[in-house]
């Protein structure tokens, strides 16, 4: 069961304070991003437990990580491919998986090689609510298992309600834009390799990266 829905479809400045003390006490938040409705809490081992639970997920399918900013992934490995990616392509819709040798994040959300997996998104619900939190946010997408990933407020509320959701809240804007999944590329390598091709083609990031593997 939702224990708010935070209405911002009339509204979409709405002030988010009261929503990033909601995360900052253990509470899980559902809220649109530039491809569809994803679920995150604190990137902590409670907030990583705390999605796990909401969306029945296992444990070694790790989240992903929404920053407020590259400087806040600094701690992660970067290689100079990368930092290209990065400064072309963010904020937008590519998740970069960089290696995380000093353990910044908990399992759950680095991998079992020791990766995670992070993206500035452009959502402006996102980079706000972000920046009233003042600190990175899991992600991942909103659905019950076997479901398609919600696309509107209806749909995440239907979504929610098959799911254990308590002490969850809703972000609801409206219905999202049609789009693709992010677009995720492998950086821990000698050279980039796009896990799955998303909303930003293979095509343009070989324009920043020649080098870059994937089809």
């Amino acid at each position: 069961m939702i224990e708010r829905t935070v209405d911002l479809r009339g509204d979409p400045e709405r002030e988010l304070a009261d929503v990033a003390e909601h995360i900052r006490s253990g509470g899980t938040i559902a809220y649109p991003t530039e491809t569809v409705y994803g679920i995150g809490a604190l990137p902590d081992p409670a907030g990583v437990a705390a999605v796990q639970r909401v969306k029945g997920r296992a444990a070694d399918k790790p989240l992903i990580v929404l920053v407020p900013s590259a400087r806040d992934a600094e701690g992660l490995r970067w290689t100079n491919e990368a930092r290209t990616l990065a400064e072309i392509f963010w904020p937008g819709s590519v998740t970069l998986v960089l290696e995380d040798p000093d353990e910044i994040f908990p399992d759950g959300i680095r991998s079992p090689v020791g990766a995670v997996g992070v993206r500035l998104s452009p959502h402006p619900i996102v980079s706000r609510l972000l920046a009233a939190l003042g600190a990175p946010l899991t992600s991942t997408s909103l659905n019950a298992p076997g479901r398609a990933p919600a696309r509107s407020g209806t749909e995440a509320v239907a979504a929610l309600t098959e799911m254990a959701s308590e002490g969850t809240w809703l972000l609801d804007v409206g219905t999202l834009p049609p789009s693709a999944p992010s677009t995720v590329v492998d950086c821990t390598g000698q050279a980039p390799v796009v896990l799955r091709e998303g909303s930003v083609p293979v095509g343009r990031l070989r324009c920043a990266l020649p080098e870059i593997r994937g089809s």
